[in-house]
């Protein structure tokens, strides 16, 4: 399944991305505690894991780098088992007799000795003789006019279950449809749960191309360099465990909420099932705030688009809080609703509005200006109702004010004008993905929204294809 997606705006990936180099000593050591801290965690939590994580891991690596993955840990009798199996393989080859094959035409030759060749343009096989020794992949090349799509994915109906964040570059083609191709494969621990792209710049210059991931079943919040390929280890980890103990302003649950601030771009948002929500400085690895004003796991965060101090958290005990982390003490503003929070979003046209979707199937509007500092009675601005499944992601559209895409475990893809906070549903979508879980539109082609599920395939929709939307809104339109 697709658990969350997040897209990368043009311009941010290198144009050719870096190949990760093999791992240091000090790296594997780092991978060795890495492993070590995921196995505590499933201890704590479960005992009946069939695998634990990080023997999927290094399986996966080593089929990465192909390499065969084995245990340190090894019994003598599986290991003898393994020597038999290679000398049954040598002996079926006959590998002693290589040299006594009979004489005879080989039917692949050409008659000219095909061993060796003085150069490659004497080889009759070599067909293209300009290859300059680039081994780089056309793949791999991201044009400016590109923009990118991660993808949160677990497959977990294999006997191996893959955790991973698939990685997609959306190109622009002449007749306005994109096309969709897969860049690359980032291997995880554990399942994801959570991402959030972000552009500070970590190891210098003047941005980035990370993206945050937090794991389930997991205390860490781990940051990944998209500008390198086949990566083994996060470049940052946020929290976890080190030798046993919690590292120091850790959370102590799965992190399941995440946001990163673009005004302040080393400050990220983290909500976790442990009921708190932390405020980290991802240049400095450190956890600046945390705060305690929910009872039950938060499930979503956002930051205010025009007031970037300001922090609004949802939780499944009911209630949206909403905080300026300059003063984290406060009680700050409270709304309490009906249902389970499954997501917030403000407004991006308008600082004072932002909206809850729930686990009933509705979605709440609310101004932030009829907050009161006990819990807010006040009625919402509108409630739509898009089915009566959860809806678990909205998108707003950043060009068309008052668009707003809708996606429930219903399976269906929802548009709505919201003007004069009367909603109207223009158009729907089943765009055969499962249940969904995430949506997003873009923020440079606006009217494409990206959608994942529980099929774990990602599926774009244009928007524009529906007529409702396009005599609304008219041909495409970019925002600059």
């Amino acid at each position: 399944m697709i658990s969350a997606l997040s897209w990368v705006p043009k311009g941010a990936a290198k144009a050719i991305p870096d190949r990760a180099k093999l791992p240091s000593k000090e790296e594997i050591e780092k991978l060795e505690e890495s492993c070590e801290f995921y196995s505590e965690d499933e201890e704590e939590e479960t005992d009946d894991e069939e695998e634990n994580g990080e023997v999927a891991h290094a399986k996966a690596i080593a089929k990465e780098f192909g390499k065969s993955s084995k245990s340190k840990n090894a019994s003598s009798s599986s290991s003898s088992m393994e020597v038999d199996e290679v000398a049954d393989g040598l002996k079926e080859l006959d590998m002693d007799n290589y040299d006594e094959e009979d004489d005879g035409i080989e039917i692949f030759s050409s008659g000219l000795g095909d061993l060796y060749y003085a150069s490659n343009e004497m080889d009759p096989y070599l067909k293209n003789n300009d290859d300059d020794g680039d081994d780089s992949d056309d793949d791999s090349t991201i044009l400016p006019t590109d923009s990118m799509i991660i993808c949160a994915r677990t497959d977990d109906k294999i006997k191996s279950p893959i955790n991973c964040l698939d990685i997609y570059v959306c190109e622009e083609t002449s007749n306005g449809s994109p096309n969709i191709y897969s860049h690359q494969e980032i291997l995880l621990p554990k399942p994801p749960m959570c991402t959030a792209w972000l552009d500070c710049p970590l190891k210098g210059g003047e941005k980035g191309n990370f993206v945050a991931v937090g794991l389930y079943k997991t205390h860490a919040i781990e940051i990944w360099d998209l500008d390198i390929m086949r990566e083994l280890l996060p470049c940052v980890q946020l929290g976890g465990k080190k030798k046993g103990k919690y590292r120091e302003g850790s959370h102590t649950k799965s992190v399941i909420g995440l946001a990163w601030n673009k005004e302040f771009r080393n400050i990220l948002a983290s909500g976790s099932v442990d009921k708190q929500v932390k405020v980290w400085d991802v240049a400095t690895e450190t956890c600046q705030i945390t705060m305690e004003h929910h009872t039950k796991g938060v499930q979503s965060v956002a930051w205010n688009h025009y007031a970037p101090e300001v922090l609004l958290s949802g939780s499944f005990d009911r209630t949206v809080v909403l905080k300026d982390v300059r003063k984290p003490s406060h009680s700050g503003f409270k709304w309490s609703v009906i249902s389970k929070v499954e997501s917030l979003a403000w407004d991006p046209h308008s600082e004072h509005s932002f909206l809850v979707s729930l686990k009933d199937g509705t979605v709440k509007g609310f101004d932030v200006r009829q907050a009161s500092t006990s819990t807010s009675d006040s009625n919402p601005s509108f409630t739509l109702q898009h089915g009566r499944k959860a809806v678990t992601s909205v998108s707003y559209n950043v060009s068309a004010p008052n668009l707003l895409a809708t996606g429930s475990t219903d399976q269906s893809v929802k548009l709505w004008d919201l003007s004069n906070n009367e909603p109207s549903c223009i158009a729907t979508h089943r765009p055969n993905a499962g249940r969904l879980f995430s949506i997003a539109f873009s923020t440079d082609n606006p009217f494409l929204l990206a959608m994942g599920g529980l099929m774990g395939k990602l599926k774009v929709w244009d928007t524009l294809s529906d007529t409702n939307v396009s005599s609304r809104y008219g041909s495409r339109q970019v925002r600059p």
